[in-house]
């Protein structure tokens, strides 16, 4: 039975954190909602969410931390039980969140060692409706994680914490590279891709439409801030993408239109991403290549737990 019902949040401690949220509550388009000593929390405006970064300022820079919505404090404290039977180590009790909008919550370690957060109860943000030609973000759209051992993770988050894969990319000569994981009815809402180490590979927001992530991307672009990859179009996931570095060096998509699927009928795709096509579709893109995907590999997450063997 799955739990989880959406995305959240994304966590980010980094060394610089006057020019980070510079970067995000600037030119990329969020909106600053609290701050407090050397935290703040940043709220896309057409989403209910109270916020969907969090920037924290640390000496090394680091994932603190990605939430997930679960429908109510029965489902949290369910799951919680579950993980705790199945010896998964937590790193709190499910209790009081105190974030903006509170809410009931819990927090563990995945299988690579990152901290997950489950909550359920949050405040619900006012939000409205983003205009024409607005070219900031609706909501959070996905996240993807690096991993050192793709189908052990994948198999971990299908197991306790109820996600189904949508769709493999990989080629002949490298094997499976990303699996997109599922919580509901869009493609991913979470991606893990294969990674020399535990690292953030990207996090995702959703625009209003093409022309708004076009806008957007523009923006971003004239801002001097460096371009990784796009703009284009994914052919898992049909889902528009634009790639960018923010000022730690942590990428960032903007994307619109991520295909919602009849997860009754569907059945996972393994595409070959050595297929110019299947990375983009549109053609539009500079190439993908391996300097390109070291981009997203990221520094190591030193950050993590690292479990005793046993």
């Amino acid at each position: 039975m799955r739990l989880l019902t959406h995305l959240r949040h994304v966590d980010l401690a980094v060394p610089d954190y006057d020019k980070q949220l510079d970067f995000y509550a600037g030119v990329w388009g969020l909106t600053k909602v609290a701050e407090d000593s050397g935290i703040s929390f940043l709220a896309a405006e057409g989403s209910p969410e109270q916020y969907v970064v969090r920037l924290r300022k640390a000496e090394e820079k680091r994932l603190d931390l990605v939430s997930y919505g679960a429908a109510n404090a029965a489902d949290v404290d369910t799951l919680a039980e579950r993980l705790l039977a199945d010896g998964v180590q937590l790193v709190s009790r499910p209790g009081r969140v105190d974030t903006p909008g509170g809410g009931y919550g819990f927090r563990f370690f995945d299988v690579d060692g990152r901290t997950v957060e489950v909550s359920a109860d949050v405040e619900v943000r006012q939000h409205r409706r983003i205009e024409e030609k607005e070219s900031i973000p609706v909501k959070l759209s996905h996240v993807v994680l690096n991993s050192p051992d793709l189908n052990r993770t994948r198999e971990w988050y299908e197991r306790h914490l109820g996600f189904a894969l949508s769709d493999t990319l990989g080629s002949p000569h490298m094997g499976e590279v990303m699996h997109f994981m599922r919580i509901s009815n869009q493609h991913h809402s979470m991606a893990l891709a294969k990674g020399p180490h535990t690292s953030l590979h990207h996090v995702s927001f959703e625009m209003r439409g093409i022309d708004e992530y076009m806008r957007g991307s523009g923006r971003v672009m004239r801002a001097g801030f460096r371009k990784i990859w796009g703009p284009g179009r994914h052919m898992a996931g049909d889902n528009t993408f634009t790639y960018f570095l923010d000022p730690h060096g942590n990428t960032v998509e903007y994307t619109t239109e991520l295909e919602n699927l009849d997860e009754d009928t569907w059945h996972p795709h393994v595409y070959d991403f050595s297929q110019p096509e299947v990375t983009d579709q549109w053609g539009t893109a500079n190439p993908m290549n391996e300097l390109v995907a070291k981009e997203s590999f990221n520094d190591p997450d030193r950050g993590v737990f690292v479990a005793p063997p046993v």
